[in-house]
């Protein structure tokens, strides 16, 4: 084992002995976790990731309640700087729960409505319910 070679230079001290064993047990745990998590586990994840913040489920809230909301209209309902209620729609975005389409000036964000459904399923598996 290429390991096992490391550790039989002897100019190499004990305490890098230590160090080098961790990092490759470290590794081996890894590569071992990265195979056990499936894309489902994955999936589900990233929504809860982006679901994660009380701004984002409140917009997540306003935008499944209506059929389209503009980012102009987000801001109003929000105490939040529009830079930081941008961050909060980019995050929701790239975890694919909302969509945004421009309209100029504006980016009219909905609710992706397939995504949410798996969400939700993704949800309810994980909850037992």
């Amino acid at each position: 084992m290429a390991g096992e070679n490391i550790f039989r230079i002897s100019f190499i001290g004990e305490a890098t002995k230590n160090i080098l064993l961790s990092l490759f047990v470290n590794l081996r745990i890894n590569t071992v976790v990265k195979k056990a998590i499936t894309d489902k586990q994955k999936r589900t994840a990233r929504y809860a990731k982006a679901m994660g913040h009380p701004v984002r489920m409140h917009v997540l809230e306003l935008l499944s309640n209506q059929s389209c909301c503009y980012s102009g209209d987000l801001s109003d309902e929000l105490p939040i700087a529009k830079s930081t209620l941008s961050q909060h729609l980019k995050e929701l975005k790239e975890a694919g729960l909302i969509q945004g389409e421009i309209e100029a000036p504006r980016i009219k964000y909905c609710i992706n409505k397939e995504n949410w459904k798996e969400a939700q399923i993704l949800f309810k598996q994980f909850l037992g319910i």
